[in-house]
């Protein structure tokens, strides 16, 4: 099907994974129902009400079964390998959405899926594009530096989940963006998977956000199955762009540029890991310091506030894209200094204007927990 007509499988995969994730939500909405397997409202989370998780059931199921069945293995040889590591990370965030599993096992979980997709898959970094004057990377550095951008990928896309839509719609834009560039640069296996990808948490957008009595989250689940993709798209991306002499396709500072597809995920991530250690916490543990929680501090909606993030990290791709001739080191300093930036205004109006949400935030649950 790839071979003699890739533009109707490429639709056929947006429509497939789109239809199997929004056709298998209400039912997964009443199992959690029955089961309560909600996510309960704390002084740390953004809802008031208790809403039912595994979502990312239905984003797992939509995006294996399309892959399964539109893609070629001559296409994508690494295919098989993706969908173990994506079970592994299926059955973790499943296990971690209805009983909790510790922070030590939901790593090693990562570990083992990172390490299949390395090995087994031949997914890594080759090359660094010339950051720091180096270009191919042997083997050694080559692993410990796949390892360490797919568990930080994958833990930057499990903890800004914690605002309608954010998680969801930030995995569409950076599948958008590589999809579009695996399409243009003729690998249409990978272009297949990122449209797979993006049906599924279209669909999913349309029940976290606008869901009504269907309203659900992706948990454990979807975060860490998105975040695994994205990372093996960003690696493809970089790997593919090696050597790519076609004007349409090249990409400089294709490392830099992949940074700005993620800034807001992984910018975010480092910074709040900084402020806990920095006050002698845990850097996994939970918090309201992320910067969509300081963006909803300011009256914003949780819709609006994922919309001005969105726009935001858009800006970073074409700031990225408009200065991809400078070089990975310094367009990677510039996109760092203009997030540092911009998190400090947001940051400052939030202590300037003395904005404390938790007692507004608890006398709202207890408000609804009453009306219960």
């Amino acid at each position: 099907m790839i071979t003699l007509l890739p533009e109707i499988a490429l639709v056929l995969a947006f429509f497939v994974a789109f239809l199997v994730t929004y056709l298998s939500i209400p039912s997964i909405v009443r199992l959690a129902q029955h089961k309560k397997f909600y996510d309960d409202p704390t002084h740390r989370k953004s809802h008031i009400k208790q809403i039912p998780t595994l979502g990312g059931v239905a984003i797992f199921a939509g995006f294996a079964i399309t892959a399964g069945t539109l893609i070629g293995y001559e296409f994508v040889p690494s295919l098989q390998y993706i969908l173990v590591a994506c079970i592994i990370m299926f059955f973790i965030g499943v296990k971690d959405d209805i009983l909790v599993i510790s922070p030590n096992k939901k790593l090693m979980g990562q570990i083992l899926a990172a390490l299949i997709l390395i090995i087994q898959g031949k997914i890594y970094f080759s090359s660094v594009h010339g950051f720091l004057g180096l270009s191919n990377i042997t083997v050694i550095p080559s692993l410990f530096l796949t390892l360490f951008v797919i568990i930080v990928i994958i833990n930057s896309f499990n903890l800004i989940d914690g605002i309608d839509g954010l998680a969801a719609s930030l995995g569409m834009l950076s599948t958008v963006f590589f999809g579009v560039w695996f399409f243009i640069s003729g690998n249409i296996g990978y272009c297949i998977i990122s449209a797979a990808l993006f049906g599924s948490l279209l669909a999913f957008f349309k029940f976290n956000v606008f869901g009504g009595k269907f309203k659900i989250f992706m948990g454990d689940t979807g975060s860490l199955v998105v975040g695994l993709l994205i990372a093996v798209q960003l690696i493809l991306f970089n790997e593919k762009n090696i050597g790519t002499s076609d004007f349409f396709a090249k990409i400089n500072s294709a490392p830099a540029v992949s940074f700005s597809v993620l800034i807001f995920p992984l910018y975010d991530t480092i910074r709040v890991f900084i402020i806990r250690m920095s006050r002698g916490r845990s850097p996994f543990a939970a918090d309201k310091n992320h910067l969509h929680h300081c963006i909803l501090k300011l009256g914003f909606s949780h819709i609006q506030s994922t919309m001005l993030i969105l726009l935001a990290n858009v800006c970073f791709i074409i700031i990225a894209l408009l200065l991809q001739n400078l070089g990975v080191l310094l367009l990677m300093m510039i996109l760092l200094t203009i997030a540092t930036i911009i998190s400090f205004f947001i940051e400052h109006t939030v202590r300037k204007k003395g904005i404390n949400d938790k007692p507004k935030l608890k006398s709202k649950v207890l408000k609804e927990n009453e009306q219960l």
